[in-house]
């Protein structure tokens, strides 16, 4: 069965399950992880500083960002904005656990139940970014919310796929063999800036754009009936690859296109339209196939947007 686009496709809700009642609890293995990544970075760093290891910090991030989180976690895995064959599927999801954050399954289910609870009336300040700034960061970066009365969750088809559950069981070791590559290639320079760095690049970024996009910034859009609404972050849309357009995207959560109009830059996207001319990739669901337009109310225009429709149309080809 082909998943609902702009549904919250894993969670499930239960009798009594609410998004309010609950504690946040200190997360010991995300945790240590990302606390280690973070010492050796300040730590080491600076001092195994060179231009080749910068650039390698540069490449594998920018990479796995774009490959692993923005289209092979969140457009494909989380939200099935399009197909592609399982193969193909699996490599994306493989980057996407060596960005370092967690493993899929984990990925899905924080993702899920925060785009539930965003779409109640309302939810813990943990799922609402609503925290002040240092609390959030610890928080999102060092704990795990425990909720009183919790939803349940239905993996699929990833959650019996048994590549995934091993990417699940081994995800902080997926970074032993490039740790390997890199030492070979550059020595501890590298691997400190390919890994360490990158890891901690990516983490305090995911979360620091994630806390700014739930509390200020453009809007075009709210999402009737929802207790949180989004923001755009557009000084971060090249380095998330798209991804801070984050008012579209809870405005047509199941679009592959997030960048909606001229002069948002959606690199995401441009490689799944690159993906989709090499055959690889279809059925591809853009805004107009997704029928939102009674759950939106327009709150603003984006300077230069095609004004026929309040809905972005889909591209022209080679757009």
């Amino acid at each position: 069965m082909v998943p609902e686009r702009c549904a919250v496709n894993s969670l499930i809700e239960t009798p009594g399950c609410s998004s309010v009642e609950g504690k946040v609890r200190w997360d010991l293995i995300h945790s240590l992880w990302n606390g280690a990544m973070l010492v050796a970075s300040l730590g080491l760093a600076p001092m195994l500083f060179s231009w080749t290891a910068f650039t390698v910090f540069l490449v594998l991030t920018g990479g796995s960002l774009l490959l692993g989180h923005s289209v092979g976690f969140h457009r494909r895995l989380i939200h099935r904005s399009f197909d592609c064959p399982l193969w193909l599927e699996r490599i994306l999801v493989w980057v996407g656990t060596c960005v370092g954050m967690s493993g899929p399954f984990w990925m899905i289910r924080t993702h899920d139940l925060r785009d539930w609870a965003q779409r109640q009336a309302d939810c813990h300040d943990y799922l609402a970014h609503r925290r002040p700034m240092a609390t959030d960061a610890w928080w999102q970066i060092h704990c795990r919310l425990e909720l009183a009365q919790p939803p349940a969750f239905d993996l699929g088809a990833a959650g019996r796929d048994p590549f995934y559950r091993f990417l699940e069981a081994t995800w902080m070791a997926q970074q032993l063999p490039i740790a390997a590559l890199l030492f070979a290639l550059g020595g501890w320079s590298w691997v400190v800036w390919g890994v360490c760095v990158r890891i901690t690049a990516s983490v305090s970024g995911h979360w620091f754009v994630g806390h700014l996009a739930h509390r200020q910034g453009p809007q075009s859009w709210l999402v009737e009936d929802a207790g949180v609404q989004a923001h755009d972050v557009p000084w971060a849309a090249i380095p998330t690859m798209g991804e801070a357009w984050h008012n579209n995207h809870h405005a047509f959560p199941g679009s592959a296109r997030i960048g909606l109009y001229p002069g948002q830059s959606d690199w995401g996207f441009a490689f799944i339209q690159l993906l989709a001319r090499l055959g690889l990739v279809w059925n591809i669901a853009l805004p107009d196939d997704l029928g939102r337009r009674k759950a939106l109310r327009r709150v603003a225009y984006t300077p230069d947007a095609a004004a026929a429709s309040p809905i972005p149309t889909r591209p022209a080809q080679g757009s």
